[in-house]
């Protein structure tokens, strides 16, 4: 399966033309990957819509997915090892969810698409995997 990050679907959803948003689109038309969606990212993405008709078709779109948690305590202290490992390197990532998000693709074996940096330090040190645009 790959997760999608929110920093993909923000800018998917406000009409960005960048090799994230482009891989994305290709990945929903392509019924060889399976794509799914995260509670908390639903979450960081669904919160900045202003109510109308592409928040309709947005949450349509994240909620046809199929649907991975992110809570729970044997993902949330996993996501704090990931976390402190990565401090005592000298590396702090500012989202707790992307975090517990990175921790459940690496638990699971899940593949991400993302378009944030910090995901970065969790693939070379933490053994993410992310899928490449």
């Amino acid at each position: 399966m790959i997760l999608v990050d929110s920093s993909v679907w923000i800018d998917f959803f406000m009409g960005a033309q960048n090799p994230a948003t482009r891989q994305l689109v290709r990945l929903l038309s392509d019924r060889a990957f399976t794509l799914g969606s995260a509670d908390l990212v639903i979450y960081e993405v669904m919160r900045g819509f202003r109510p109308g008709k592409l928040m309709r078709e947005a949450q349509s779109l994240l909620t046809a997915l199929p649907q991975v948690s992110l809570g729970g305590l044997d993902n949330a202290l996993e996501a704090a090892t990931h976390y402190r490992a990565l401090r005592a390197l000298g590396h702090t990532i500012r989202s707790p969810i992307d975090v517990l998000l990175a921790s459940y693709c690496i638990t699971h074996g899940h593949l991400l698409l993302h378009r944030d940096g910090d995901f970065d330090v969790l693939e070379t040190l933490r053994g993410l995997r992310v899928w490449r645009h």
